[in-house]
């Protein structure tokens, strides 16, 4: 007889007090990603999108957003490309299901934003776009509510543990809005 399979409970959130990773930001640049926050293997590793099977930086190299493929190591190199790293959640790291409410900070990323004026903010997932726009509701793409001077997009998670939701096509869209901007 088969034992009725246990449901896996997601782990406890690390909290450091301090930002995991590093803001990579500067005013101007073409695009800003922003992730939830810091997974497990990110953290462990120091770096944006370090997990296994996260097509964060293939797809960047891919939509030529990058001339290369960059490794999870090589995150500070993305600002001279016009790109932008930062999270909602910036002093807790784990998966989406772990992180607490009050470690979500969408006024910090609000003022950030509108005081680097990037020419687009892209959630990477919609987890974070939801936290933003304090909202339960988020579609993919470009989106009609802009954030002071800059176009906002959802993109599908690059996040392996998101497989089931990838659609590159609104990547591409947005590689297009960065290169035509």
């Amino acid at each position: 007889m088969l034992s009725p399979r246990r449901r896996r409970r997601p782990r406890r959130a690390r909290t450091s007090g301090v930002s995991v990773l590093p803001d990579i930001l500067r005013p101007g640049l073409g695009v800003v990603f922003c992730g939830t926050a810091a997974g497990t293997a990110s953290a462990r590793a120091g770096a944006y999108y370090a997990g296994p099977g996260n097509r964060f930086w293939e797809i960047l190299f891919e939509t030529g957003l990058t001339p290369r493929r960059l490794e999870p190591g090589e995150f500070p190199e993305v600002i001279d490309y016009g790109i932008g790293l930062t999270d909602v959640v910036k002093t807790v790291s784990g998966s989406d299901a772990s992180l607490p409410a009050r470690a979500f900070d969408p006024d910090r990323l609000r003022r950030r934003m509108l005081e680097l004026e990037p020419s687009a903010l892209a959630f990477n997932g919609k987890r974070s776009a939801k936290s933003f726009f304090d909202t339960a509701n988020v579609d993919y793409g470009r989106q009609s509510e802009r954030l002071g001077s800059s176009t906002v997009f959802v993109l599908p998670s690059t996040s392996g543990a998101a497989r089931g939701f990838w659609e590159p096509g609104y990547w591409h869209e947005l590689a297009a809005f960065v290169r035509g901007a």
